[in-house]
């Protein structure tokens, strides 16, 4: 019986683009465990393939990493090893490095693990894997499983892919409808407000019907985005009910965040409001029809930065309601 371990310790948004690699290792092994954070937690119990999460917040992480505590790292080792795992493929983006998790998993006694890596690795990889140039995350984590030993199954057309999610008419109301979720994990990935709630009423005027979409926190946000014109459901979608939101809908506005994954995960168009501090083409929505909007040659470009440095936010503030109508219709066409 082959026990393996995948490991993505980021975001929600990241572990939903391993989910073709990790259907490439479920097709090679009898248990699957997904080692991952807590943000991304919610992702991963959405993944077809995955039998066990293994949640665990990493100090080398995130926006704001949590210390190193020995007694918290002994522990995470403690349950790898108990997992008897017999091979783990530690996924990351291409500017991380795997060689911590490695660390850990060769202490747990893992035989064989798997990674892309820039750095020499001494004794804790098995597999070296040298990442393409520019190839989007989600085939980049494909090509990692597939080099570790993990091909994808016949068949398996590589898109994203979940769960099915449960009927959310309920919430929606019948009838079609386009989502718009203002929010984003970092405010340079935003729109602004403004332009949201313009969006929502120009999108109305031009006979869609609007649905505003966003997490507990967001709740001032998308009744203000709402502003009496559009279902407001913000904090009322847990993932896997949000997810279910989006594939009912014709389309979906968002910026580069989690929920464009998710749109793409479930099959739906996507207009991406997206801000070039990350390349569009290692995290555009993947597999799906998309319009990408948003000047991808701004100075804030290839920065990774969290809160916008160039006044105005012109990457995204360029773009107008009408430039979200016009892109909304061009898929809605394509899809006839």
């Amino acid at each position: 019986m082959t026990r393996t371990v995948v490991v993505r310790l980021d975001s929600f948004g990241d572990v939903l683009l391993t989910g073709p690699a990790v259907r490439a290792v479920a097709a090679g092994s009898d248990h699957v465990a997904f080692w991952c954070g807590p943000r991304g937690a919610p992702a991963a119990r959405l993944l077809p393939g995955v039998d066990e999460i293994l949640e665990w917040e990493a100090p080398w992480e995130g926006v704001a990493p949590p210390a190193v505590d020995p007694e918290d790292v002994g522990g995470i080792v403690a349950r790898l090893r108990a997992g008897a795992f017999d091979a783990a493929v530690v996924l990351t983006s291409y500017h991380q490095s795997p060689l911590p998790a490695a660390l850990l998993l060769r202490l747990a006694g893992v035989r064989h693990i798997g990674a892309a890596s820039t750095d020499a690795p001494g004794s804790l990889l098995d597999v070296r894997h040298r990442r393409l140039p520019d190839r989007h995350e989600a085939e980049a984590a494909l090509d990692t499983a597939f080099a570790s030993g993990f091909p994808p199954r016949p068949g398996d057309d590589g898109r994203l892919r979940v769960l099915p999610g449960p009927d959310t008419a309920a919430l929606t109301g019948n009838g079609p409808y386009v989502v718009l979720h203002p929010g984003a994990s970092a405010p340079a990935r935003a729109w602004s407000p403004e332009r949201c709630t313009e969006t929502v009423a120009a999108l109305a005027d031009a006979g869609h019907r609007v649905v505003v979409t966003g997490g507990s926190g967001e709740r001032a946000l998308t009744r203000r985005v709402s502003a009496g014109v559009g279902v407001d459901l913000g904090g009322r979608t847990e993932p896997r009910t949000l997810a279910g939101v989006l594939a009912h809908a014709d389309a979906v506005v968002c910026g580069n965040t989690g929920p464009a994954h998710l749109a793409a995960a479930v099959g739906t168009p996507v207009v991406s409001l997206y801000a070039p501090v990350v390349p569009a083409g290692r995290w555009a929505p993947y597999g799906v029809p998309s319009v990408l909007l948003g000047d991808q040659h701004e100075r804030c470009a290839d920065t990774r930065a969290r809160v916008c440095s160039v006044p105005g936010h012109p990457c995204l503030e360029s773009v107008t309601a009408h430039d979200v109508v016009a892109a909304v219709g061009k898929l809605l066409k394509e899809a006839v």
